[in-house]
């Protein structure tokens, strides 16, 4: 039986069309998935992301395990309330998960790993703090739900629904994070736009929910917040990479800290890895498609294969993540094996849509079609 969230009982009452997602049941869309993605970008929309697990590291040694653990390193967050993404990586290299992490406070922090993952993650780390730092402490906190909202108008819906936010958070600078009673307060987000991804008591959920709609935010389900990832060249996990994929060849090279003196999990690896693939975006140039995942491309370097696809509502055009052979090149033209046809696709530098301003040139994608 699928797990829910606590705010399970308000989707189903506003209409929500729920779909399992990784053993959680979990809302598609209130009505129109198109509709949420342009509120996200335009306005405000609003996401239950309490599938994700939060976990707590504390105590001595926390530091010193967490710089261990990932590959990126925990002793760039100088100051309280800064957050980090990284990667967790196998011996191989492989990525077994990608996470945030925010430092609460000296050997404290938060990491937020995601749903499909979390069992695993957590018995990944723990198996390893025992071994680095077996003082501190590792605290699954499954009482807690966290709420995300994005958009350019959402810091400021966020504050109308709940004021005492306010004051603490107006000078939050861009990841980093506000404890306020009991509420971790961070501005992060998964969508390419400007928000706050709220940590707080379960019990209080639905509370603050019915606050953000009151508010302005629109509830948006799992679709938009595909779309919007995509568009903001953002991974996905179990799609645009697994524990097969280096993060040199998922795009990720720049979650990666190897100045000497830090041993991490996977950097031997790393190190011996050849010449990463290139991890790119693809717009579709003629009609005919669309782009979906584990389509073949066809290079003059070889052949890659589109990762993530869709039909992007900002673009009005199908566009794709893809990894590509060395040596493919930024404005290439490939060919994408869709059904029987063989299609002409642009090759891109992500992301395609960051803070709603669209980042490739589409008068050169709609020349190529005329």
């Amino acid at each position: 039986m699928p797990k829910t969230t606590p705010l399970h009982a308000t989707h189903l009452a506003s209409g929500a069309r729920m779909v399992d997602f990784g053993g959680w049941d979990m809302p598609l869309h209130y009505g129109s998935q198109i509709d949420e993605h342009h509120a996200v970008r335009r306005d405000a929309g609003l996401f239950d992301v309490s599938h994700m697990l939060a976990l707590d590291v504390e105590g001595r040694g926390a530091r010193a395990f967490l710089r261990h653990a990932l590959a990126n390193d925990v002793d760039r967050l100088k100051a309280p309330g800064k957050a980090l993404y990284s990667c967790v990586l196998n011996d191989a290299g492989g990525v077994i998960d990608d996470l945030i992490v925010y430092a609460l406070a000296p050997d404290r922090y938060r990491v937020v790993v995601n749903a499909g993952t979390a069992d695993k993650d957590l018995a990944w780390l723990e198996a390893m703090r025992v071994k680095i730092a077996p003082h501190a402490r590792l605290t699954p906190r499954r009482d807690l739900a966290m709420i995300a909202v994005q958009g350019p108008s959402a810091r400021e819906r966020t504050w109308n629904a709940l004021p005492a936010l306010r004051d603490g958070t107006r000078e939050l600078a861009p990841f980093h994070a506000h404890e306020a009673g009991g509420m971790l307060v961070a501005r992060t987000g998964y969508t390419g736009e400007d928000g706050f991804e709220l940590t707080l008591p379960a019990a209080d959920a639905v509370r603050a929910w019915e606050a953000l709609v009151a508010a302005g935010a629109t509830p948006c389900g799992l679709g938009a917040r595909d779309t919007l990832r995509l568009e903001a060249g953002m991974n996905l996990y179990g799609q645009d990479m697994d524990e097969s994929v280096s993060p040199l060849d998922a795009g990720l090279a720049w979650t990666i800290d190897s100045k000497p003196g830090r041993d991490f999990v996977g950097r031997a690896a790393l190190e011996r890895s050849a010449s990463p693939a290139v991890f790119a975006g693809l717009v579709l140039l003629e009609a005919g498609g669309v782009l979906r995942a584990h389509q073949v491309v066809e290079t003059a370097c070889g052949e890659g294969t589109i990762t993530s696809g869709t039909f992007s509502p900002t673009l009005g055009k199908s566009i794709a993540l893809a990894r590509l052979p060395a040596g493919t090149a930024h404005g290439e033209t490939v060919r994408v094996r869709v059904r029987d046809k063989h299609l002409a696709a642009r090759v891109v530098k992500l992301p395609f849509v960051r803070q709603g301003r669209v980042l490739i040139n589409l008068q050169d994608e709609e020349k190529e079609t005329t």
